[in-house]
Order: C-alpha cells, then sequence, then structure tokens
C-alpha cells in the first residue's frame, strides 16, 4: 500500500516535536515545580493510558465499553490485596501492576466471551451493567474493606520523591501504550479490527476471525488500566469503591476518545489531553455536580456534531494542502 504524502508529511513533523515533549516531561521534576503541577500531569498520564487502551476496542473495533472503569478497579484491588496479604516492598509493589494488569485481562476474557456476542446499545448496556455489578460485589466483601475501602502503606519517601516516582513510571507507561496502540492501529489485528468496525459480517466473509479479534481486543483494553489502576492504588495509598469504580471515569475515557477521534491513536491523545486538562479546571474551580452536567452536554454535541472527533479536521486540512 502507497504511502499518503500528506500523512508522511506529519509523521516528519510529529517525531521530532514527540520527541522534544517527551524530554521536557522527563526533566520537569527537575526544576521543581509546585505540587500541583506534577499531580495534574500525573493525571493526565493516567486518562491517556486510560483512552488509548480503550480505543482498542472501542475505536478501532467500534464496540463501545462503558464499563472499562471496572478493569482500572480491579487492578487497583489486586495490588492493594497483594500489598496487604504479602507485605511487599515499595518495588515489590510497584511490579505487582503487572499482576493486577493480568488479573484485569483475564477478567476481560471471561465476560468478554459472551459480551462481545451482543453488538451496538446491547453491548454498551452490559458493559455498564459489569461496572456496577463489580462495584457491588467489592464493597461487600470484607477482605476489601468493604464500602470504608483499604488503607495501604505509604512508601517511607518524602511525599515529594513519591510524586516523583510515580510522576515518571506514570509517564513511561504512558508511552509504552501510545507506541503499543499506535503498532496495532498499523499491523494485521488492527486492520482487522477496523474491518469489523466497518462490517463485521464482511469481516467473517473475508475469512477474518472475529470472535478471536475481539477478545484479544478487549483483553488487551483490560490489561493496561489494570496495571494503572495498580499504580494509582499505590500513589493515593487509599482506595475505595467509590474512587476507583466510579462509573463517570468511563463516560469520560469514551468522551475523549469520541472528542479526539476513535481508532486513532492520536485522536485518543488529543482527547485524553485536552479534556483531562478541563476536567481538571472543572472539578477544581465549578464543582463535580456542574461537570457532569457538562460532560453529559459535551457528550451529545460530539456524537451530533462530530461523529469522527477532532482527527477529521486534520484529515480535511491535509488534504486541502495537498490539492
Amino acid at each position: 500500500m502507497a504511502e499518503d504524502p500528506g500523512q508522511s508529511g506529519i509523521g516528519k513533523i510529529l517525531l521530532p516535536a514527540g520527541a522534544g515533549i517527551l524530554v521536557l516531561l522527563t526533566l520537569f521534576p527537575l526544576f521543581s515545580p509546585p505540587a500541583y503541577f506534577l499531580s495534574m500531569l500525573y493525571m493526565v498520564f493516567l486518562y491517556v493510558i486510560l483512552a488509548e487502551s480503550w480505543n482498542i476496542i472501542g475505536g478501532l473495533a467500534g464496540y463501545l465499553s462503558f464499563g472499562h472503569v471496572a478493569f482500572f478497579g480491579i487492578g487497583a484491588y489486586t495490588t492493594a490485596f497483594l500489598m496487604k496479604q504479602l507485605g511487599l516492598s515499595p518495588l515489590g509493589t510497584i511490579l505487582s501492576s503487572l499482576p493486577a494488569g493480568l488479573v484485569a485481562a483475564i477478567v476481560a476474557f471471561l465476560i468478554g466471551y459472551p459480551c462481545l456476542r451482543l453488538r451496538g446499545p446491547y453491548f454498551a448496556v452490559i458493559t455498564l451493567c459489569f461496572a456496577f455489578v463489580v462495584h457491588m460485589v467489592v464493597q461487600n466483601i470484607e477482605i476489601f474493606g468493604g464500602v470504608e475501602g483499604l488503607w495501604l502503606p505509604a512508601m517511607p519517601k518524602p511525599i515529594s520523591f513519591i510524586r516523583t516516582v510515580f510522576y515518571e513510571i506514570m509517564l513511561g507507561l504512558m508511552v509504552v501504550v501510545i507506541l503499543i496502540v499506535r503498532w496495532i492501529e498499523k499491523s494485521r489485528l488492527g486492520r482487522g479490527l477496523m474491518t469489523i468496525k466497518e462490517e463485521e459480517e464482511v469481516a467473517q466473509t473475508l475469512g477474518i476471525h472475529t470472535p478471536r479479534l475481539k477478545i484479544i481486543a478487549f483483553g488487551l483494553s483490560a490489561f493496561f488500566p489494570g496495571i494503572a489502576g495498580g499504580l494509582h492504588a499505590y500513589y493515593l495509598a487509599y482506595i475505595s469503591p467509590e474512587i476507583v469504580f466510579d462509573v463517570m471515569v468511563s463516560i469520560l475515557i469514551v468522551l475523549m476518545v469520541l472528542f479526539g477521534g476513535g481508532g486513532s491513536w492520536m485522536g485518543a491523545l488529543i482527547g485524553a489531553v485536552s479534556l483531562s486538562l478541563v476536567n481538571e479546571f472543572l472539578t477544581t474551580f465549578v464543582g463535580a455536580e456542574i461537570a457532569r452536567i457538562i460532560y453529559g452536554l459535551l457528550f451529545i454535541g460530539v456524537i451530533i456534531f462530530m461523529p469522527n472527533g477532532i482527527m477529521e479536521f486534520f484529515r480535511r486540512f491535509g488534504r486541502k494542502d495537498l490539492c
């Protein structure tokens, strides 16, 4: 397949720009910025991870999951459980985020097998119900702290050091997730998922094993939120069902990807960065309840006026430049 000259030109610009931004973000803690900015950027990195991960099943395959926060919460509670039961060191606790991701992926495989037989609004509703069910189950299990949640032992280091460590870890994980999603988008798996999104029956007639591709995509899209949830649990040092199973997070993730442009790693990145900053502003200066109303209106507006997201405008602009 011939390379689009517009995409080639954009790529030549994005690569050095992205490398420069990454270097600046990596070195940012060395300038001793206020703790607020480190925490804010940490949350931006976290939302990028969640949005890019959701983009695998929601953007590429077209299966809109409204329950992805469940995998984030499962990862958080897996790390908390391992930490409490095994008495892990700080390094061991951070490494336990990997099995947390595996647990989230296994759960995704188990529920994905029956749920991915459904399509459209049926799949969206069943995944939303799944998030509510996991929330209810966890808050009624005493070993997980019930409604009161769990306190995790803090790292025996200054708070500024802890913030910097988790900032760098989350930044690194974000870069890894972006690169993996970018690779998937251009791979045979990504092309198969995009064919499923366009017309699943046609994909089957072309010899694409649609059930296998969908379950792989669903598992991958749960694995990285599980890791992020495990890291975030240790970062907070306290988790509860209300914090890590907040369905509004799922809705915000979907909105981020749709706003930027589903099916594109760049679209998910743009949507996550822009709306996570908007989310920070709204929750800080406006209030959580008003923010939810604004999210709802923005969600409706995106679906009606920008069904293909911001990336569609960039594509049109690129095509005009080629004319």
